[in-house]
C-alpha cells in the first residue's frame, strides 16, 4: 500500500477537506448518486396491514451488514409503505438521529435479499444508482471521517440531534469510476476485517482480565486470604461457606445514616452553576469511583440548604435506579459534595467497618443480583433505604478488612495497568482503521498495486 505518488495525475478537488484527488475521480452531492428515502414505519402491528420484518435503529447501529442472521422484530405496514421502504441488496441504511451529533449517520449495508424486510422509523435508506455508485463503497465513504464530520456539523437539536432529508442529500462524496469503487471496497473489506479481528481478540483479552479480576475480588471478600482457615456456613446460598471467625450482618446494623438524596423539586434551574459544589448522581459512579460533572453543580447557598445531604469521607453512595450495584466511597477528593436525587447515602460505623472494604464487597456480582431481586418499580429497577438497610454483608474483623482491601488494590493496579495498555492498543487500531478508510475513499492511497496482486 502506497500513498499517492507521481504516477497518478492529480487535480484540485475544490473541497478543503479533500484537497487533491485523482484526476479521473469526480466529486458531487449524494443526491446525484443515490435515492434518499426517509422511513416513517413504526413498530406497531395492525390486523388490517401486511405482516413484515422491521429493520430498526439498533439493527443498523450495531451491525455493519444487514443479513438474515439478525433477529428482526415483527410488525405491520401498509401496502404503500411496503412498496416504498422494502430493503434491497446494496441499500445503505443510516441512523438519522442521536443523542450527540458525533454519533449520527451510523451506516449499515444490506448484503442479502431478505423477504418482507422493511426499513423502520429513525432510519434513512440511501439507494445507490447502480450505474454510478457501489453500495459497499458508499458504506466505507460514510464511515470515513470526511463524511462523518459533514453529518456531525449538519445535525441539529438540543437534547437529541437529527438529520433532515435536505441535509442527507447534500453531503459531498468522492466518486471514482465504478470499477475502481469496487476495487476500493474489496481492498477495505479485506484490510478492515483483519484489523477488526485483531481488535476483537484484544477486547476478548480485556474481558477475560476483567472476569479474572472480579473472581479475585469475589474470592477475597467471601473466603479471605488464608486458604487454611476453618470455615462455616454463611446461611447465604450464593456465598456458601465463609471463614469461621467472620460474621454475617445487615448494612442497616453497620450504619448510622441511610438516606436518599434530595428530591428534584427541591432544586431549581437557576441554582445550578458551573464549577460549584458537585452533586453525586448515578452517572457519576463509575467502576467504584466517584467522578464529578462540573457542568452539574450547585452554589454555596443551595449547599447550605441541603447540608443534611453533605457527603463526608468514608460515606458510601449507591445508585438507586438503573444498573444496580453501582457504589462509590467518598474520599478526600470529593469530601463535601452532595448526594444527588438518584442516589442513597450510607454513613457506616467506622468502629466495625472499613468503608473501602465495604465498597469492594458491594462490587461483587452477587450484590447486584440481590439488589435487582429486591428492587421495586414497574419500568425501572429502583432501590429505597429499606432495601439498602437489609443488604446482607459478609464482615471480617476490621484489621482483616484493611488487609484484604490493600491486597486487592495491589492486584487491581496490575490488572488495570494491563487493561489500560490493551485499551490504548485498541484505540490506536481503531484510529488506524479510520485513517485507512478516509485516506482510501478520498484518493490519498494508491491501491492499484494492491489490487493487481
Amino acid at each position: 500500500m502506497n500513498y499517492i505518488n507521481e504516477k497518478l495525475i492529480l487535480k484540485d478537488s475544490g473541497i478543503t477537506w479533500i484537497r487533491e484527488m485523482p484526476k479521473n475521480w469526480n466529486i458531487g452531492v449524494l443526491n446525484n448518486y443515490v435515492r434518499v428515502i426517509v422511513s416513517n414505519v413504526d413498530k406497531k402491528k395492525y390486523e388490517d396491514e401486511i405482516k413484515i420484518l422491521l429493520c430498526n435503529y439498533t439493527d443498523v447501529y450495531y451491525n455493519r451488514f444487514i443479513t438474515s442472521t439478525i433477529d428482526f422484530m415483527e410488525a405491520s405496514a401498509t401496502k404503500s409503505e411496503v412498496e416504498k421502504f422494502s430493503l434491497e441488496i446494496n441499500d445503505v441504511l443510516i441512523t438519522k438521529d442521536s443523542e450527540t451529533p458525533d454519533d449520527i449517520a451510523v451506516p449499515s449495508l444490506v448484503s442479502e435479499k431478505i423477504p418482507n424486510l422493511v426499513c423502520g422509523y429513525h432510519l434513512s435508506i440511501l439507494r445507490p444508482l447502480m450505474d454510478k455508485l457501489d453500495g459497499k463503497y458508499l458504506l466505507f465513504s460514510i464511515i470515513s471521517t470526511s463524511i462523518k464530520s459533514q453529518f456531525s456539523s449538519l445535525a441539529t437539536g438540543v437534547t437529541r440531534y437529527g438529520l433532515s432529508y435536505k441535509h442527507i442529500k447534500n453531503i459531498n462524496i468522492c466518486v471514482p469510476p465504478l470499477e475502481e469503487q469496487r476495487a476500493i471496497a474489496s481492498f477495505l473489506d479485506c484490510k478492515t476485517a483483519a484489523i477488526d479481528t485483531l481488535i476483537a481478540k484484544k477486547q476478548r483479552l480485556i474481558q477475560l482480565l476483567e472476569e479474572k479480576r472480579t473472581a479475585l475480588i469475589n474470592q477475597a471478600v467471601t473466603k479471605g486470604l488464608n486458604p487454611n482457615v476453618p470455615m462455616k456456613d454463611s446461611g447465604i446460598p450464593w456465598i456458601s461457606k465463609i471463614p469461621e471467625h467472620w460474621e454475617v450482618s445487615r448494612l442497616g446494623f453497620l450504619s448510622t445514616t441511610i438516606q436518599t438524596g434530595p428530591f428534584g423539586s427541591q432544586l431549581h434551574a437557576s441554582e445550578y452553576v458551573e464549577n460549584g459544589i458537585p452533586l453525586v448522581n448515578p452517572i457519576n459512579i463509575q467502576r467504584g469511583n466517584i467522578v464529578a460533572d462540573y457542568q452539574k453543580t450547585v452554589n454555596q447557598e443551595v449547599a447550605i440548604r441541603l447540608s443534611r445531604h453533605k457527603l463526608l469521607i468514608g460515606d458510601l453512595v449507591f445508585a438507586r435506579r438503573g444498573e444496580l450495584g453501582r457504589c462509590g466511597v467518598i474520599n478526600k477528593n470529593n469530601n463535601g459534595w452532595l448526594c444527588g436525587t438518584g442516589c442513597i447515602q450510607v454513613r457506616v460505623s467506622k468502629i466495625k467497618v472499613y468503608p473501602d472494604y465495604l465498597n469492594l464487597f458491594i462490587s461483587i456480582p452477587w450484590v447486584a443480583s440481590w439488589l435487582s431481586l429486591e428492587s421495586v418499580g414497574s419500568t425501572m429497577d429502583n432501590l429505597n433505604t429499606e432495601i439498602i438497610s437489609t443488604l446482607p454483608i459478609i464482615l471480617p474483623p476490621k484489621e482483616e478488612q484493611i488487609k484484604i482491601f490493600q491486597y486487592i488494590e495491589l492486584k487491581k493496579y496490575l490488572f488495570d495497568k494491563l487493561i489500560t495498555t490493551i485499551d490504548r492498543q485498541i484505540s490506536k487500531l481503531q484510529q488506524y482503521r479510520q485513517s485507512l478508510i478516509t485516506a482510501t475513499v478520498t484518493g490519498k492511497i494508491d491501491i492499484r498495486e494492491e489490487v493487481a496482486r
